[in-house]
């Protein structure tokens, strides 16, 4: 079976994570770990006290940041789920479209994404990531929720 699973660092990304980790998948399974780099998306509703001065600065610190993210989850699952092939890889684009793009090139069975990787106001302005992939995948996909114990970070 193949598994795209894509994480963008949120408590939803890391549910996401956990469950493909907890479940008993089929001998051989492959899972594709994908992040996403989209600095354009994210300049103008970056919230930090170091506002970037250029494009390339923001591109290399969300490189950074997308690079530690595929390799916390890449190690989560060869220490949680050693029997899975996992294999990390970092894009480029709208992450909607990336997304949906990897699912059909690499001929994902199954996507697994967090719900809510964004907040509010991002979402209003770009769209549900997990929406977008569940109405237009060539594939099955679940969205998987943080539980419910686990501490809200907007709050």
């Amino acid at each position: 079976m193949r598994i795209l699973l894509a994480v963008d660092g949120s408590p939803g990304s890391d549910a996401a994570v956990a469950e493909v980790c907890r479940r008993p998948w089929p001998t051989a399974s492959e899972v594709r770990i994908v992040t996403v780099l989209s600095p354009l998306e994210s300049l103008p509703l970056r919230s930090s006290s170091h506002i970037p001065l250029s494009y390339d600065e923001i591109f290399e610190q969300q490189g950074w940041d997308a690079a530690k993210r595929l390799k916390d989850a890449t190690e989560t699952l060869q220490q949680r789920a050693p029997d899975l092939h996992v294999t990390p890889v970092l894009l480029e684009g709208r992450p909607k479209n990336a997304i949906l793009d990897e699912a059909e090139r690499w001929c994902a069975d199954l996507i697994v994404v967090g719900s809510q990787g964004s907040g509010a106001l991002k979402r209003f302005f770009l769209g549900s990531v997990s929406l977008a992939v569940a109405l237009h995948a060539p594939c099955s996909v679940e969205i998987i929720r943080r539980s419910p114990d686990q501490p809200d970070p907007a709050a």
